[in-house]
């Protein structure tokens, strides 16, 4: 089992920020920002290139929630990576949303 679906089940702790029936968002544990969101799914989506019009609706809502978030994070300026695969820097092979905030970020992405 990957290590966001042991955090998903509360097998591996964390520090969650929000949760609902679709997702759970909890803080990074080596932070890239003041503010360093996870968003993942609950179900086991291996990445961006695994989105289908069957699991869609799922990152629609992660998306819609990602603004709640950022305002539980006292935050609204933010912005939203996503890793996917190896060479574009995903570890942890579980789709997840990067909500970085709270630092002034520049125009420049990499």
């Amino acid at each position: 089992m990957c290590v966001f679906c042991e955090i998903i089940n509360g097998n591996i702790p964390s520090e969650k920020v929000w949760e609902d029936e679709l997702m759970v968002a909890f803080k990074d544990n080596a932070p890239a920002a003041p503010v360093h969101v996870l968003a993942v799914p609950r179900r086991h989506i291996e990445s961006a290139n695994c989105i289908t019009g069957e699991n869609s609706a799922i990152v629609a809502h992660i998306f819609e929630m990602i603004p709640k978030i950022a305002k539980s994070q006292g935050i609204d300026s933010y912005r939203i990576v996503n890793n996917c695969g190896k060479q574009a820097g995903q570890t942890v092979q579980h789709l997840h949303f990067h909500l970085l905030g709270g630092v002034e970020m520049g125009d420049k992405i990499l």
